[in-house]
């Protein structure tokens, strides 16, 4: 029995019947080589099956629920389910003919718009039949409870493999025979003993937050001094914003990570300021075109890793910070600088503010006031009013340089989903694997409607850097 960390246990509270937490993979798999014709949909989901039950221990919180305390007094704790049946998680799936990408990422929308439950373990995975190809998709779906994105691509070392052979089965595990469910009295003991070290947290988290924000105000009305960070709430209202609904749409978009890398090398910036500035060409495009598009900048919230390196625990070590996208210029080299700077600017607060602020602050926050409160605020109508704290959550996790295989087949593809929530109707979570950047776009239903056209325009926003490196290079070569 192991409480779960305060932003772990945030994700959990903060959901509510529209807005939900979890994080999704999808990935698009080769027939085992060297067997195309003995292969069939039955085979081959019980080849993937067979390699989840064989190595699902390797991954404990698989087996575990969230069991909450009662009246919300501590932090929720893993404990393992007596109830656990892998059949409870892993099902079949199949795309209508002809099985594309515009059908499987319809297929991945349905799939993310449910909520998991929470009387059981807090993950699933549908095996997709039916893709062009004789190929089979695999959507994996967990909730953010259980892990991040950098801590989500290591897990997928645990059921994968370096190649198409499918080492030995290691030996059997010991029955599944965990102790019940901690009990009522046990909860409330843990939950109230927490109560004393949750203060001390708090303090400790004010001491070094009030600093950092009176420097971050000072800064910003010092004059002549460049801009500071974006404050919270302060971005502007936009038709991506408001009170989610249940269903959302997806769509994705694959690119040369080449592509990217040649744009950042060109002006000196990084990977992750090529991603803002194209998803600011794109939203710049995107709302103009339907007349909405706010005279000031959108502003991206972007989560960052705060884990160590060597680091490969589950759970959450994420901060986050606010970047204007320069929606508001017309020129793409010119928006990719200020995203840059800005960018830079975020990040010098964010490294004087701490990176464990928000956790800490997570950490000290009682489950049953943070729930309520979201409830409060759905049921009001809030976030169809106030301003947001940001238009776009956009996020970058790497993922493997090397080929993967599941079950003896080859992953020729793995597109990420990020989570949506109130205020915020659209998520762009981008992934790299092998020579090729991944974007994951998931939106909410009725907020971001025009979901495909997007991806069309990030495509070209890219290609449009892309073009402008190659006369930056050519100027200076």
């Amino acid at each position: 029995m192991e409480p779960l960390d305060g932003l772990d246990s945030a994700f959990l509270a903060m959901e509510t019947p529209t807005s939900q937490f979890h994080i999704a993979a999808v990935l698009v798999m080769d027939p085992p080589e060297g067997r195309r014709s003995l292969f069939s949909p039955s085979t081959r989901f019980a080849q993937i099956r067979r390699q989840v039950a064989q190595r699902i221990h390797l991954v404990p919180a698989f087996r575990q629920r969230a069991v909450p305390v009662p009246f919300g007094l501590g932090h929720p704790v893993w404990a393992d389910d007596p109830r656990f049946d892998l059949d409870d998680h892993l099902t079949r799936g199949a795309l209508p003919a002809p099985g594309g990408l515009r059908e499987l990422d319809q297929f991945v929308a349905d799939v993310v718009s449910r909520p998991l439950q929470r009387d059981r373990p807090l993950w699933e995975m549908v095996v997709v039949e039916g893709l062009e190809g004789g190929r089979t998709a695999l959507v994996a779906k967990v909730h953010h409870a259980i892990l991040d994105g950098v801590s989500g691509a290591s897990l997928l070392a645990s059921f994968f493999d370096l190649g198409p052979r499918v080492p030995p089965t290691p030996l059997a595990e010991p029955a599944w025979d965990p102790p019940p469910l901690p009990s009522a009295a046990q909860l409330l003991r843990r939950g109230t003993g927490s109560l004393a070290r949750r203060q001390g947290v708090a303090l400790s988290a004010w001491r070094r937050v009030l600093p950092a924000a009176l420097g971050a105000a000072a800064e910003r009305h010092r004059p002549g001094s460049v801009d500071g960070p974006v404050a919270p709430f302060s971005a502007p209202r936009s038709p991506l914003n408001g009170a989610v609904s249940t269903r959302r749409r997806y769509a994705s978009l694959d690119v040369a990570l080449g592509d990217v890398r040649q744009v950042r090398t060109a002006f000196g910036v990084t990977v992750n300021d090529v991603i803002l500035a194209c998803v600011g060409e794109a939203l710049h495009h995107l709302l103009d075109r339907s007349g909405q598009l706010p005279d000031r900048s959108l502003v991206a919230m972007v989560p960052v890793s705060t884990r160590d390196q060597l680091d490969r625990r589950l759970g959450n070590r994420l901060s986050a910070f606010l970047v204007p996208l320069g929606t508001d210029l017309l020129d793409p080299v010119e928006r990719l600088w200020a995203v840059a700077e800005a960018s830079r600017t975020a990040k010098a607060h964010q490294a004087r503010a701490g990176t464990r602020l928000l956790a800490d602050m997570a950490d000290v926050s009682a489950p049953a006031i943070v729930a309520g409160l979201a409830r409060s605020a759905g049921g009001l109508g809030v976030y169809d009013r106030l301003p947001p704290l940001a238009n776009v959550t956009v996020s970058s996790v790497p993922g493997p340089s090397f080929p993967i295989w599941c079950a003896g087949g080859r992953v020729a593809a793995l597109r990420p989903a990020g989570p949506v929530a109130h205020g915020i109707g659209l998520n762009i979570t981008t992934f790299s694997y092998e020579q090729t950047l991944s974007f994951g776009l998931l939106g909410c239903h009725r907020l971001v409607p025009g979901l495909d056209d997007l991806a069309i325009l990030l495509d070209s926003a890219l290609g449009t850097l892309v073009m402008a490196a190659h006369q930056a290079q050519g100027r200076t070569g």
